[in-house]
């Protein structure tokens, strides 16, 4: 029985070292070297490998990505769209209180297409990576429970680290804990929406100044 542990442990330790180097090694590279204006192809890339690694999942099943649309919570949704819009203008009207709304009232043609592309181009690939991928390539390795989400909320939050703001950090951590639970609970599909939502509310009222790359500053 000994001798067998090695083969039994292996395919544990890779992936570990797949776990690392995919949701803290890129997240901290991409933090520290990539020009801001490449984040988003930064981020084509990164879907791209998570979608390969998922395609290796043998056990992962794709029409689970559209399994769930009559389970949506709809209340759900409307509160994080509320708390989002809550919060965003407290936080801009503590710390930016030129930006609050700056984009409705400015350019409402922008906003427009934000609110088109956004669940798509970011949203979606970004689920793909933090719900399925994370929850069934590296379920063997995870924690149960609550644990597990509170995990899949930090690496969410650690994969913001490009913007370098701790109000990013923490509306991130904080989406991050809504999205694994509305996926484990009803499905991909609500997951992504919650997301699609939060995000869209966050650019209406102005929170664009924290989560647009053309602003990222680096404190070094």
């Amino acid at each position: 029985m000994v001798a067998d542990a090695p083969d039994a442990v292996r395919p544990r330790a890779r992936l570990w070292v797949e776990f690392a180097a995919l949701y803290i090694g890129a997240p901290l590279a991409i933090a520290l070297f990539m020009p801001p204006h490449l984040l988003f192809r930064a981020l084509a890339v990164f879907s791209m490998v998570g979608m390969g690694l998922l395609w290796l999942t043998g056990s992962f099943r794709w029409r689970s990505l559209v399994r769930g649309w009559r389970r949506l919570p709809w209340a759900e949704i409307a509160g994080i769209a509320l708390i989002t819009l809550a919060a965003g203008a407290l936080i801009l009207w503590q710390t930016r209180p030129g930006a609050l709304f700056a984009m409705a009232r400015a350019w409402p043609e922008r906003l427009a297409a934000i609110w088109l592309f956004y669940p798509f181009l970011s949203a979606l690939p970004q689920e793909l990576i933090f719900r399925p991928l994370f929850f069934h390539r590296y379920a063997a390795i995870l924690p149960k429970g609550r644990a597990a989400i509170a995990l899949n909320a930090a690496v969410f939050s650690f994969a913001h680290l490009m913007y370098w703001s701790w109000i990013v950090a923490i509306l991130t951590f904080l989406g991050g804990w809504f999205f694994a639970r509305a996926y484990l609970r009803h499905g991909f599909p609500s997951a992504w929406l919650l997301h699609a939502v939060a995000g869209n509310v966050l650019f209406a009222v102005g929170m664009g100044v924290y989560f647009y790359s053309g602003n990222v500053v680096r404190p070094f």
